[in-house]
This record gives structure tokens, sequence and C-alpha cells, in this order.
């Protein structure tokens, strides 16, 4: 009966009437306890806030699979055990030395990056700390005092901070960086990259630049890092090297041609908060009250390495030679919109222009406040720059802090999206991975929830690049504990420690860029299912044994809850 119930349980007959696969995209908002994102504040286990329980059902079931005995699980005793705690605080996942290598050209990483987010110091603050390595600064000026442009974001345009401010809490966190760096894979201080959107007439530029030179003084990257003689000094467009920057700030600045493209924002489109369209179109206005074609030199010249372009037309990957003309160092900015209509017809052509090129992808206009874009699909085609809106902990910052956990917000990419690489992730094998679920401890519960009444089972989706006939979910059967405990075989702990002991499995396409989201719910039978704790994993870092993964909250914070499982990979 009990196989019946789990088969059943994984058709999901309701779920288009709950509308659960659309909620489980959403989270809730981030703040400073949070470690979404990966990069410094990535979580390494329970090494990080202290031990976490196991249940004794787990205990016993580790003895069953022969990983430890008796006496090293501590079957007999509520007391952790050396070899316990020492599985318990092993890292679920190992990401390859190669990976944060810091030798290659800029584009050749995959970087965190942050895009809208409240008018605030501590929001730059948090999210630097929570890992992103590329920030937005969305400035204007400042009408009450001219000397000091302000920063808005998003589309309200509610809400403003001083350029100045901004600037020393970026530096703030540049010092601490530096002062606690170690020299050791996800500890390293690492360069900060500011995606300046100007909005300023030329005085308010010419303020730009004096508060970023007066402010981050020689953290500022300024000019060229090479000496003489190097082709970047013959006006070559040759990148530099990723530890040649060091822990620099630097500045990605516009750059306009006379005809180009102007940006899709996707207002036509059904947006359920009709505030958010007003706040929308108001912004547009004043945007376009404000633009400007026109950097001043002062400004242009902190452009070192990167210079935005919104490309005119398609010639940037269709035209081999698009890549030596002006500007130098270009960096295409295009929306998700433009880019998903150029897939997949154009990946390949647009995977080759990545390998050598700078590509950032921004949300279309009607995310602002809502889910953010899926960062796979434009990861898969080199793009090193893919804006995450960081104000929630929802399926896209999830694999954002899988893809950049134990790193310092710098991923290399797959050699495919390389030089040389032919733009094709898939490896030609076809893959099975089996996730045997053995159980958790100490699932969190709301206030308002009591164990008696929770049904926990484990939902896991698989994020693949492109997998058109991929069986993409994944679920056990939902636990409960039985209330004649006497009547029932075995272990029969509390919901709260659910034992599944279920396999999971797909198959896929191999490639670098696969992630697992897991998810532990409550089959609330008619009611939608809340979600109690959430973890993401790169299936290229997944450690092939059993392991404790310390699970997430909706907000991104590290739970008591951990959950045991082992990853089997197999080629079919």
């Amino acid at each position: 009966m009990s196989d019946l119930s789990s088969k059943l349980s994984k058709l999901n007959v309701f779920s288009k009437i709950t509308g659960e696969d659309d909620e489980e995209e959403y989270g809730e908002e981030i703040d400073f306890e949070s470690v979404a994102g990966g990069g410094r504040a990535g979580r390494r286990t329970a090494i990080t806030t202290g031990q976490l329980r196991v249940s004794h059902a787990l205990r016993s079931f580790l003895v069953k699979q022969n990983v430890l005995s008796e006496a090293e699980a501590g079957v007999d005793s509520d007391q952790s055990t050396t070899a316990l705690e020492a599985l318990v605080q092993r890292p679920h996942i190992s990401v390859p030395a190669h990976l944060t290598d810091r030798s290659h050209p800029l584009p050749d990483y995959l970087l965190a990056h942050q895009l809208f987010g409240k008018s605030s110091a501590t929001a730059y603050e948090r999210v630097l700390k929570n890992g992103a390595r590329c920030v937005e600064i969305d400035a204007w000026n400042n009408r009450d005092d001219e000397e000091e442009p302000k920063v808005t974001h998003g589309y309200t345009l509610v809400s403003h901070i001083a350029f100045r401010k901004v600037c020393e809490t970026i530096r703030d966190v540049v010092d601490q960086e530096a002062a606690e760096a170690v020299d050791e894979q996800g500890y390293r201080a690492a360069p900060i990259f500011l995606s300046l959107e100007n909005h300023c007439d030329a005085y308010g530029q010419l303020r730009l630049v004096t508060i970023m030179r007066e402010v981050f003084g020689d953290r500022l990257l300024s000019k060229a890092v090479r000496d003489r003689g190097h082709l970047e000094q013959e006006g070559s467009n040759d990148h530099v090297c990723l530890n040649d920057l060091g822990s620099k700030i630097c500045v990605i600045v516009e750059y306009h041609h006379a005809n180009e493209a102007m940006e899709e924002d996707d207002l036509s489109e059904s947006s359920e908060d009709e505030e958010e369209r007003r706040n929308h179109q108001k912004y547009r206005e004043q945007k376009a009250a404000a633009a400007s074609n026109v950097i001043i030199p002062e400004l242009a010249e902190l452009g070192v390495y990167a210079q935005s372009v919104k490309p005119p037309d398609n010639s940037w990957f269709e035209d081999v030679e698009w890549g030596n003309k002006e500007p130098h160092h270009h960096l295409i900015n295009v929306s998700e919109t433009q880019l998903e209509k150029l897939m997949p017809a154009n990946s390949e052509k647009i995977s080759r222009h990545n390998a050598s090129g700078l590509v950032r992808v921004f949300p279309k206009g009607t995310r602002i406040s809502s889910r953010n874009l899926r960062p796979v699909t434009y990861w898969s085609v080199g793009s090193q720059i893919v804006s995450l809106n960081w104000q929630s902990y929802g399926a896209a910052m999830q694999i954002a802090e899988a893809m950049y956990s134990n790193s310092e917000g710098y991923v290399l990419k797959p050699a495919a999206l390389r030089p040389g690489g032919n733009g094709q992730l898939n490896t030609g094998r076809r893959r099975k991975l089996r996730l045997h679920v053995a159980g958790a401890t100490d699932i969190p519960l709301p206030p308002d929830r009591d164990a008696s009444d929770v049904k926990p089972y484990l939902t896991c989706s698989m994020e693949h690049p492109n997998e058109e006939n991929l069986v993409a979910k994944q679920k056990t059967g939902p636990y409960h504990q039985h209330k004649l405990g006497f009547l029932h075989r075995g272990e029969n702990p509390p919901s709260t420690d659910p034992i599944w002991d279920e396999e999971l499995s797909w198959e896929y396409d191999d490639n670098e860029l696969i992630f697992l989201r897991m998810m532990i719910k409550s089959d609330d039978s008619w009611a939608r299912n809340p979600t109690f704790g959430v973890a993401a994993v790169r299936l290229l870092y997944a450690r092939s044994d059993w392991n404790f993964i310390r699970l997430l909250d909706l907000k991104g914070k590290e739970t008591k809850c951990s959950l045991l499982v082992r990853f089997e990979f197999e080629d079919i």
C-alpha cells in the first residue's frame, strides 16, 4: 500500500490547480543572515554555524548502509561521536580547483551579478558579502544638490541614496575582504565590477568621476594594469587575466553608438501589478528626459576593460571582425527577450562571440518585482554576466548559490564555451543520476504548524540548459509517523525527522551546467504545499557518496535541518 501511495503522490494531479510549480519559483526577502549567492558567504556545511543533530533513525540507517559502525554512529546515545561529526561536517560538494583558477582572460568566467534592490547602503553591502562581484549603480542628477549625484533602483524612483554613500559602502567591503582574505579556495579577495548606468549630464558625470577617485583611491582601476610593450598597450582588444585585476574596483562604462538599439523593456507584456506598470512608465519618461548619449572623456577612460554597448543589430555575433571595432573591450548589453528571440537558431554563433567578448543579460521589465530569469539558459551560451534580482531567494538565486558556492564569485566557463571550444555544451554522453534519499533531521516548521499534521516529502527538479524531453521533477512519497508505534516495524521517528529511503532518478544528456534543486515540502492535500527547506547542487560538484546537506530556508538562511542523500552517476 505504501508503494502505491508513493506512486500516486508523484503524479501531482493537482499541481495546475494549486499553482505549486509556479509557487516554487519564489522565495522570501534576503537579509544579512542569508548565504544566498555563494562566494565568500557560501556555506561549507555545519562548520559555519554549529553542529547539526542527526536523528536516531538516520544513525541506524548509516549503520545499515555500512557507512558507520554502531559505535561510530552512536546509536545508543544522543551525543555525537567523532566519526559522526566528521561525516556531518564533510562538504557535500567539491569544486574542482581549476574552475576558480584566475590565470584565464576575463571573458572565460561567469560572475555573480546583482541587479535591482532597495536604494540603501546596506543593500550593496549585503549583496557583496553574499557573493556578488558585479553590482549595478543607476546614477542620476540630484536636483537638490548638484554636487552629490544620487542612486536609485528599479522603476519606483521613490527612494534614493547619495552616490558617494554607495561608493563608501563598496570601499568598506573591499577593505574588509582584503583584511579577511585567506589564500584558500573560496576565501580570496576578488575584483568588484560596477555596472554604471548613467543618467547624469556632463557636470553630473564629472562629479561621479571625482567622487569615485576620492572615495576609492588606489582601489579604483583607472588604467591598464600591464606594462607598456604588451599587446594591450598597442591597441589590441586582448583581455586582461582575472588574476591581474587583484581586488580592484573596476567600472563598466556605457559606450553609445549613433544608431544603437533602444532598450527593450517589455512594457507591452501583461503584468499582474498595475502599480508596477505605472511606475515603469514613469521611469521610462524620466529616463528619456535625462538621457544623454554623450559620455564625457573623464568617465569614459574609467571603462578600462569593459565598455557597455547596446548593439544596433545582430552584427555583434554575425561579424567576426566586430570585436576589433569600437568600443575597445566591449560588453554587449542585451535583454533576455532579445536573446530569447535569437536562440537556439544562433546559439552557436553567440557562444563563439562570448568566448572572447563580454555579454551582460538583463531581465525584461516585467520581472522587476517578480521572479527572476532562468540563468542556466544564458550561462549555456557563455554570457558572463546574468543579472539577477537579489531581493528574494527564489529558484534563480538557489541555482546561483549552487554555481558560486566555495568560489569568490568567479567560475571558469566550460571548455566548450571558451576560445577553441565548439559551443556545444553536451558531451555526447547520456547519463543517469540516481539520488538515494535517506531522510532528514529537524525540519523547521513555522509557528502555526504542529509536527503531527505535517507529511513531509522531498521534491527535486533538474535544471538542464537544453533538455526538452527531460523528466524534470521527481518526488518521494509523503512521510507520516505511525500513531500506534508498537504496530510499526523498525524506526518510527516524528514527522520532523522523516525517513524516506527512496531512490529518484533522471536520464539526461551530460554537460557541465546541470543543477538539481531539492525542496522539503508538506503534502497538505487540497492546500498549497508549504516549503520548509531548500538546497541546490551543481552536479559537477556533487560528491558520489552519502553526505549531509544543510538546508536553507526561503530567505537563504541556514536552518538546523540536514538532508542525508547519496548521488550516484552512471553512463548509459
